[in-house]
């Protein structure tokens, strides 16, 4: 993989990864569109590129997650459930649902089509939970059970974990920045597992790639958090499933499938 090509992934990556939109189909959407060679690198390139955006929550949330025990454990409750799943069906994941683009492709389109129903038929209570120290151990592990649906590229971990935490009783922006930390966790084990199984078998150009990568989706991650915290105080996620829809739609029609 060139740098030019790194850079790209890098950027997609950031924007993505936290907006409810599927940062790992956009990842594999744009490898395709750019006509890279569908490799073992690549697939662990669009896996462990995202450890770039994990940094941009560290340095934005670091402090919070470490000066608060309770959201820790919080955290930890939640990522169970996508641990577990997550190790089991590793192979399949990376083998299976990386290469089918039926899967990808009907996955941002049914979930966008849910994300718009959701949200208009969606009401937030009074009482909605409004700091993360205030939800239950059962809430965040139903949270981390949400999420692990996003173990199928194009379902969106973003939008399982917060459309979960709203059912739950949670606040938008409380279930953002929960999924927000709960992001640390769960790629930090994604990147870490398929770098042991995988880094043995890169070539000495590949970590410049992998660097670079890392990089630019930190940079971008950033700017794509602050983004999303200054978009729901005054809009839902409407917008975000019309946009899954129409992505959905050309490349439905460009591959064909």
């Amino acid at each position: 993989m060139d740098l030019l090509s790194a850079a790209i992934l890098g950027i997609v990556e950031g924007i993505s990864e936290f907006l409810p939109i599927s940062s790992t189909g956009h990842l594999i959407l744009t490898a395709q569109l750019m006509r890279l060679e569908q490799s073992n690198f690549l697939k662990s390139f669009e896996i462990a590129i995202q450890l770039g955006a994990i940094l941009a929550v560290v340095a934005l949330y670091g402090k919070r997650l470490a000066m608060n025990f309770k959201t820790l454990k919080l955290v930890i409750a939640a990522f169970i459930p996508t641990a577990v799943i997550g190790f089991i069906f590793y192979k399949m994941i990376k083998n299976v649902f990386f290469n089918n683009n039926h899967i990808i492709l009907w996955s941002l389109l049914l979930g966008g089509i849910f994300l718009i129903i959701f949200e208009l038929l969606h009401r937030e209570k009074k009482e909605a939970l409004d700091e993360i120290p205030s939800m239950s151990y059962p809430q965040a592990f139903m949270i981390g059970i949400f999420q692990s649906i996003a173990v199928i590229p194009g379902v969106s971990r973003a939008a399982a974990t917060i459309i979960g935490g709203l059912i739950l009783g949670l606040r938008r922006k409380t279930i953002v920045e929960f999924s927000f930390l709960l992001a640390v966790p769960t790629m930090g084990a994604a990147v870490a597992l398929d770098l042991i199984k995988s880094a043995g078998a890169f070539k000495p150009g590949d970590f410049l790639s992998l660097s670079l990568g890392f990089l630019v989706s930190f940079v971008v991650a950033l700017l794509s958090i602050k983004f999303l915290l200054g978009f729901i105080k005054n809009h839902n996620f409407i917008p975000f499933g019309i946009y899954r829809i129409i992505l959905a739609l050309l490349f439905l029609f460009i591959f064909k499938v």
